[in-house]
């Protein structure tokens, strides 16, 4: 595997990296991609740290795997690269935005834009056997993912952590809200979005929040 993570995120996260549990984790992964097909490819794996530095961080977005489909799964929470089709909830996410902006919705589903300007798209699990949804679930990604949200709230202050959907809302209790903003909202899925995620108005209260708190918007 050809796995990278910038020296930042690697500084921060190097602790887990040292547990017992992410060797274990590791040798699972590195025996999948040697003896299937995972996504993201391997060195995208962390794409979601390497496109978003940590003192950048405005917004957390979480979700839940990777897509498990050929050719869209790229290390970043609902994003597709460009020329893929845009997979439903990305469609129903674009379309709240709309909803909030009055802009149309772009045409492409890659969002590296949102990281560069500091959203942090982290899935809970970070890989997955191709077409094989959750399949890469309870061997360790959550341990490392509920720690990076942990060690997030208690070290930084500030970020927006958007939830979505029941699994999204279950990490809640690792936030320290007195210290960051969480917007919980059902998932953006067609089976959901129309249960409260459609009109939630997460994106402009995301902002409002930062304007407040003296930093740059993000243009959703």
């Amino acid at each position: 595997m050809n796995v990278r993570i910038s020296p930042e995120w690697k500084e921060i996260l190097q602790p887990e990296f040292d547990a017992p549990y992410f060797k274990e984790l590791t040798d699972f992964v590195r025996h999948e991609y040697q003896t299937t097909k995972v996504f993201p490819p391997a060195g995208l794996i962390f794409n979601a740290f390497d496109s978003c530095a940590p003192q950048d961080i405005k917004v957390l977005i979480l979700g839940q795997d990777p897509y498990h489909n050929d050719g869209q799964a790229m290390g970043l929470s609902f994003s597709v690269p460009q020329g893929v089709a845009l997979p439903p909830s990305l469609v129903n996410i674009y379309k709240e935005i709309s909803m909030e902006t009055g802009r149309p919705s772009p045409a492409d589903g890659d969002l590296t834009r949102w990281a560069r300007q500091g959203v942090l798209l982290l899935n809970a699990t970070l890989t997955v056997r191709a077409h094989s949804a959750a399949s890469h679930q309870g061997h360790g990604w959550e341990t490392f993912t509920d720690n990076v949200i942990a060690r997030m709230s208690s070290e930084f202050s500030g970020i927006v952590f958007m939830l979505w959907g029941r699994y999204a809302i279950s990490k809640a209790p690792l936030i320290d809200q007195s210290r960051h903003l969480v917007l919980t909202a059902p998932h953006p899925s067609p089976l959901s979005a129309y249960r409260g995620f459609f009109g939630c108005g997460h994106f402009a209260r995301a902002n409002e929040y930062l304007i407040r708190t003296g930093r740059e918007p993000i243009e959703w």
